[in-house]
């Protein structure tokens, strides 16, 4: 973990003249380290404008998925939200962002030779964070930038730092001067002939926590030259009677793969569990001031042995079990987004 400060500066929120978007060329995010993972039939690439900088990650799976989608916080920005996907497009320019999944739209359609039978429909949901904040441009990933990262999405390889939706993420915003750049994070985990990916971009008003209790990110006060956890600021505002101070203008998106069968009330207690596990390493989190988002897929590939709890309705042990293992991985993930 890089220790050094990363201060994403004070905001700028765009303005006349800066989003020429006919100048604007797709960049392919290299990011500055690569993971690489084992995971047959799951391809993702990233992209991004240097004029932003601002991107967007395509998680796409050509034979599809079944999906579960858990929205929390109070803006949350999202569009699809379907139950089966071909691709998951997460992207910075918030609201304006979306667009990037309306150009992977558009790229599906024309593989499919624009065949357009209902069983042909190719579905993709997308997710944005609010990452003008942290730049002072009103760039915003459009179609052209959508379609660039599928163009560039393998298997086995995801850019790490900063690249793609997390170019221009950051994290510990109770004061505009303190919040941190953060990035994309990525972590993969196989045992036995079970696969899970997380895939995470951290944009919150929270700070990010490792597993030692430590602030690896956000909230960098310059003068101490320490991370302050944002409890301290809220507590010292309400003893002092004067109104606690948060940034608005975040958001974390992230999804998780397996290749596991799961039903679909398995699937989404899988969604809510890793999402839920993610408080861990992000305090505070789904905030009011958050609208975080996180896609949990499977490829439904592999059986596991059927647990005891099935003999009690829906409850499943191997949901619980493959869910608890997941959060470990999707907390490595976003360790990675912080380094």
């Amino acid at each position: 973990m890089d220790p050094a400060p990363r201060l994403a500066g004070k905001p700028a929120f765009g303005g006349p003249g800066n989003a020429d978007f006919e100048s604007l060329t797709p960049r392919t995010s290299e990011g500055r380290d690569t993971l690489h993972f084992d995971f047959p039939g799951v391809r993702i690439g990233s992209a991004h404008y240097d004029e932003g900088p601002t991107g967007a990650t395509v998680i796409h799976v050509p034979a599809g998925a079944r999906t579960a989608v858990d929205a929390r916080g109070g803006a949350v920005g999202l569009s699809g939200g379907y139950g089966w996907n071909h691709a998951i497009c997460l992207a910075g320019g918030s609201v304006y962002g979306l667009e990037a999944g309306a150009g992977v739209s558009a790229a599906l359609l024309e593989a499919q030779q624009h065949a357009t039978g209902f069983a042909q429909l190719q579905l993709v949901s997308s997710a944005i964070i609010y990452d003008f904040s942290a730049r002072d441009t009103a760039v915003y990933p459009d179609a052209t930038l959508g379609r660039a990262a599928l163009e560039s999405a393998t298997e086995g390889a995801f850019a790490l730092g900063r690249a793609g939706a997390g170019m221009t993420a950051s994290a510990g915003k109770v004061d505009w001067s303190r919040a941190e750049l953060t990035g994309q994070g990525a972590a993969f985990r196989k045992i036995g002939d079970i696969r899970v990916l997380a895939v995470v971009i951290p944009n919150p008003v929270g700070v990010i926590v490792d597993r030692a209790g430590n602030i690896v990110r956000g909230n960098y006060d310059e003068a101490s030259g320490t991370r302050r956890h944002p409890v301290y600021e809220y507590a010292d505002a309400m003893a002092k009677g004067v109104p606690a101070v948060t940034q608005s203008g975040n958001t974390t998106i992230s999804a998780i793969i397996t290749n596991v069968k799961m039903t679909d009330v398995e699937l989404n207690q899988f969604a809510k569990q890793i999402h839920s596990s993610m408080h861990r390493g992000i305090q505070p989190f789904h905030t009011d001031m958050d609208g975080d988002t996180l896609f949990a897929l499977t490829t439904d590939e592999i059986s596991l042995p059927a647990s005891p709890a099935t003999s009690v309705g829906a409850l499943s042990v191997n949901a619980t079990a493959l869910g608890t293992i997941a959060s470990e991985v999707m907390w490595d993930a976003l360790l990675e987004a912080a380094k």
